[in-house]
């Protein structure tokens, strides 16, 4: 088995609902996203895609659409807040979330979309969120079986 890791970057504004810090204003983060996968390498003579595990341009297409496009530059508010209804229709990303928007939800959910899309054959093992430089969520197989 070989692992994969294909890394995202996006560009997000949130607002973290009763929080006792300054996170509960809305404010944005250049987030990255590592994804990791395993499986067994292709090992087929004259096959395009011999000596892979996956092509790292399909696991971009599973990533991006659903993740990284839809995120970028848009605002992520928790659905269940007040913020829910403040007038945001001059924006086109808005996204209220059934779930506060922490990296750590964030990064399930991430993972949950991921799972659901990637090849039987293989196995998501982590996925991280990067808020900032030195601060990240991580999901990992071993702690969700």
């Amino acid at each position: 088995m070989i692992r994969i890791t294909k890394e995202f970057k996006f560009e997000m504004a949130h607002a973290l609902h009763g929080y006792d810090g300054l996170c509960k204003n809305i404010h944005g983060h250049s987030y990255r996203l590592s994804v990791t996968i395993k499986g067994s390498v292709k090992n087929e003579k004259g096959h395009v895609k011999d000596g892979m595990v996956m092509d790292f341009g399909i696991l971009k297409e599973i990533v991006k659409p659903d993740i990284v496009d839809k995120y970028d530059h848009s605002l992520v508010l928790n659905a269940n807040s007040p913020h829910a209804n403040i007038d945001l229709s001059a924006f086109d990303k808005v996204f209220y979330l059934p779930y506060q928007p922490t990296s750590e939800n964030l990064v399930m959910d991430f993972a949950s979309i991921i799972k659901s899309k990637i090849p039987n054959h293989l196995i998501l093992c982590k996925v991280v969120l990067s808020e900032t430089a030195t601060s990240f969520a991580e999901w990992n197989i071993e702690d969700n079986h």
